[in-house]
């Protein structure tokens, strides 16, 4: 099993496919303005949007983008006019973190974690 796809709701889904363009995202489908996807520069993931007039972005999801160079991606995208929560900073886990919301006001996390990605020092042996 592979997590191909994310979808969230956006309430103007042409505002934000020019957000999600700007972070690096390379849009696939341009259904603007009921729906659009992209695929990540690196990697086979998908990422879309569909228009929705009401949903809650309280709802707990975060989504992570991971860089290879994130304090210059960041610093590249402020000068663009993009608004951070946080700034690049470590956390304890592990891993370099900056916070920012798209134009729906769902929270991005763009980061980098290296090997602890998937091999932190806590993590769990694989049942067989």
């Amino acid at each position: 099993m592979d997590l191909n796809q994310l979808t969230l709701p956006s309430k103007d889904v042409a505002k934000s496919v020019a957000f999600y363009k700007k972070l690096g995202l390379n849009l696939i489908v341009d259904s603007i303005p009921r729906y659009a996807r992209f695929e990540c520069p690196n990697g086979q993931s998908t990422f879309s949007l569909h228009h929705s007039a009401e949903f809650s972005t309280d709802s707990g999801i975060w989504v992570y983008f991971e860089l290879n160079k994130l304090d210059s991606t960041v610093n590249s995208l402020i000068e663009q006019g993009v608004v951070f929560d946080e700034l690049p900073n470590d956390k304890e886990w592990g891993w370099r973190e900056s916070r920012l919301k798209d134009p729906d006001g769902h929270q991005l996390i763009l980061y980098h974690a290296g090997e602890y990605r998937k091999n932190p020092p806590w993590r769990v042996e694989m049942e067989t």
